[in-house]
């Protein structure tokens, strides 16, 4: 094997593969990225047997030619070592070689590094996903559903369903949802074009973080498509495989009021900045509670004490509260995660007692829901 190739495109593509690669991995072939040369262009892959990623780089695109002298071949170069040699390395380009005893030679400008590599063909088959349950959507869509969602999984390894997202596409409406049982987060999509509906699958929130932040912000199409036990994200020049989890995803619906006695309308940046310097005294207690207070019709009370550092206290208006008088407690992480999600500048929150769950949505939009359950101080 034989390629001499753009070494900005290398880098891109390295960083994006390294994404799946890990040390700790029970298959030692898998602490290596394959690559591949063909006629059409360089494939790089990199997995750790949870998530797998192929970056591909064609020889030439839009006239620019990005890798020449192209000898077809394969070989798994070890990754502890691969990204930093490219990244440093002097010139444009850069040359890599191989020969019949798996050493390869990078060479860029006067600077040669002669690594050991490993046979291409030990390296495990990804699976060929090719299935009836596909759809597509824009990339930077696709980015701001994981964004307003993936926050809310379980980092508890005690229900394992809990630390993947729930995604599912019927009706022509794509919903994600997410849980950790204290909060919940949830996002729909309407969808034009789909093959047939996606029942329902769960993808671990470790995935979807490394796809967010992989994908690039473009209108792009991206095609998502499922098979029993795998999720493939397909743009362009990138594949993002990924397990599914097993099990059944709880029924959230129940969880959220279908009706409420007190509602909040106010300025989203203005309630972000607030909670968070209530949140500065509330350090101590685990779960960082404030308590929340309405004073008539245009007040809210924001405090938090700490019975051995201080208490804070601070009003702030907010454009109506509609509904009973309200004092509640909650987590001020989940609810600054839950406002800073929602991306919108104007939020109600619809409150059904001190002690009942709570729901957070933009103004104007019910398609993105945050629910946080109250936490009990006495």
């Amino acid at each position: 094997m034989k390629f001499i190739i753009q070494r900005d495109q290398l880098i891109s593509s390295v960083q994006d593969v390294m994404k799946a690669i890990s040390s700790r991995t029970a298959i030692p072939i898998l602490t290596g990225m394959k690559i591949e040369a063909t006629a059409n262009g360089i494939k790089l892959t990199g997995s750790d047997s949870d998530i797998s990623i192929e970056s591909f780089i064609p020889a030439e695109e839009d006239g620019i030619v990005n890798a020449e002298q192209i000898e077809p071949g394969s070989i798994v170069i070890q990754a502890r070592y691969f990204p930093d040699i490219v990244r440093k390395l002097p010139e444009k380009t850069v040359e890599i070689e191989t020969d019949s005893n798996l050493n390869v030679t990078i060479r860029s400008g006067k600077a040669e590094f002669n690594l050991n590599g490993q046979d291409a063909e030990e390296y495990p088959q990804l699976p060929n996903l090719q299935s009836e349950n596909s759809f597509e959507l824009q990339t930077d869509l696709l980015k701001s559903l994981i964004k307003q969602t993936v926050f809310a999984v379980s980092t508890m390894e005690t229900r394992p369903i809990l630390t993947g997202v729930h995604i599912k596409l019927e009706n022509s409406t794509l919903s994600f949802t997410a849980t950790d049982s204290h909060r919940l987060a949830a996002r729909e999509l309407p969808i034009q074009e789909s093959n047939g509906d996606l029942s329902s699958v769960v993808v671990p929130g470790k995935s979807l973080n490394e796809l967010y932040k992989i994908l690039d912000d473009t209108e792009e199409k991206i095609e998502i498509s499922v098979t029993n036990n795998q999720i493939l994200f397909q743009t362009k020049h990138l594949n993002f495989l990924s397990r599914l989890l097993d099990g059944n995803y709880p029924e959230t619906s129940r969880l959220i009021p279908d009706q409420s006695k007190t509602t909040i309308h106010v300025k989203t940046k203005e309630l972000i900045h607030t909670i968070d310097r209530a949140s500065l005294l509330a350090k101590e207690d685990r779960n960082n509670v404030v308590r929340l207070a309405t004073k008539g019709t245009s007040l809210l009370e924001i405090t938090s004490n700490s019975p051995e550092v201080g208490q804070v206290a601070e009003e702030i208006s907010v454009q109506s509260v509609e509904g009973e008088e309200l004092k509640i407690s909650f987590s001020s992480k989940y609810m600054l995660d839950a406002l800073k999600a929602i991306e919108y500048d104007d939020v109600k929150i619809e409150f059904t007692g001190a002690m009942r769950p709570f729901i957070i949505k933009p103004e104007n939009d019910d398609s993105v829901l945050q629910l946080i359950l109250p936490v009990r101080t006495y």
